[in-house]
């Protein structure tokens, strides 16, 4: 996850110290966290790969094709010197679908990391959570 803060404005706790401690605020505050998590359009970023190409000057359109498909960007490219060379930069892709959006690329992902984990396929509803508070 990144850019997330979670801040905890007013908590209740036992008056008994002995009775105080993580156990008392940990399954709420998880609770609230993934149901926040959930309202607040989670989205998956895959990783964005540099890639070095060194191609001939006649496959560099080639190239070009494949790494368009792929929602590849092309950020810098040299011939070199006294050669048909041709070296390339890029990245290579960020995923833009939304994981709570049936049938996209990101929701096929979770399942499948779901499944291989052995949770269930099915993400827990928000309303769920709601139950638990």
């Amino acid at each position: 996850m990144r850019g997330i803060c979670f801040e905890v404005c007013d908590v209740v706790l036992h008056a008994d110290a002995i009775h105080r401690g993580g156990g008392q605020v940990i399954p709420t505050a998880r609770t609230l966290i993934y149901a926040s998590q959930l309202t607040a359009k989670p989205s998956l970023l895959e990783p964005v790969y540099l890639v070095e190409i060194e191609a001939p000057e006649q496959t560099v359109s080639g190239i070009y094709g494949v790494l368009n498909q792929k929602r590849g960007h092309v950020f810098q490219e040299m011939q070199r010197p006294g050669t048909p060379l041709y070296n390339m930069k890029a990245y290579l892709p960020m995923m833009m679908s939304d994981p709570l959006e049936a049938g996209s690329q990101a929701s096929e992902l979770v399942t499948d990391i779901r499944k291989r984990k052995g949770l269930k396929e099915q993400m827990t509803p928000l309303s769920e959570f709601e139950e638990k508070l």
